[in-house]
């Protein structure tokens, strides 16, 4: 029995039965991509996907706030980035710059300010979470000409040499006073542990914090 088949049921090799003027994959996807890419060049070099300039400012803005706090007994009122450090506020927005930024990471104590009357470390401090608080700096712990008193014991008991810590040591003194540990120089060490003075004053310094305290 004959195994061919008649020519008529033979199927036509690839392609050979398609018009040519079909195209090919490769054409039609060259052809997409070349379109495609005129579509988005033209759309952007007319303009018609760029965003207002405005626009485009006011997303890249960082986001900020309108905070007020009452500094050394002054009401200030300032708008922020969320981000800003009381440290940074005090420094550049308001120009207090006795309060020094040594490691901006709260371990070296340069920085302290009392926050409603409590010590704080103002480079880990938010400003914009101090809404309604009362800050007192170095600048504000002074009478007019008057000095505070463990600012005029520092000085008599030569407690500082470079002076760099100086304006946090102090404050923090005055923490350390109004909270009541001062009842030994242990305490006051431990108490005031979290201020570093690099030059090794650390003698005098609780010397004048103990004759500040035992004056009141």
């Amino acid at each position: 029995m004959s195994t061919e088949l008649p020519e008529s049921a033979v199927p036509p090799p690839n392609g050979a039965g398609e018009s040519s003027s079909a195209p090919t994959r490769r054409t039609f996807i060259a052809t997409s991509t070349a379109v495609g890419g005129a579509v988005v060049a033209g759309g952007v070099i007319g303009g018609s996907f760029l965003a207002d300039p405005e626009e485009v400012a006011a997303a890249e803005a960082p986001p900020s706030s309108r905070v007020s706090l009452t500094v050394n007994g002054t009401r200030r009122t300032v708008t922020v980035d969320n981000r800003t450090s009381l440290l940074d506020l005090l420094r550049e927005h308001l120009g207090l710059a006795g309060s020094k930024k040594g490691c901006n990471a709260g371990a070296c104590g340069a920085c302290t300010v009392l926050v409603d009357g409590r010590r704080a470390n103002s480079c880990l401090t938010l400003a914009v979470r101090l809404e309604g608080a009362e800050v007192t700096t170095i600048e504000g712990l002074a009478d007019g000409d008057q000095l505070h008193p463990l600012q005029q014991a520092f000085i008599d008991e030569d407690a500082f040499q470079c002076g760099y810590c100086t304006p946090g040591q102090i404050v923090s003194g005055v923490g350390c006073i109004q909270e009541g540990h001062t009842g030994s120089a242990e305490e006051i060490r431990e108490w005031m542990s979290g201020n570093i003075c690099r030059c090794g004053c650390y003698v005098k310094i609780v010397r004048a914090v103990e004759q500040t305290a035992a004056r009141k």
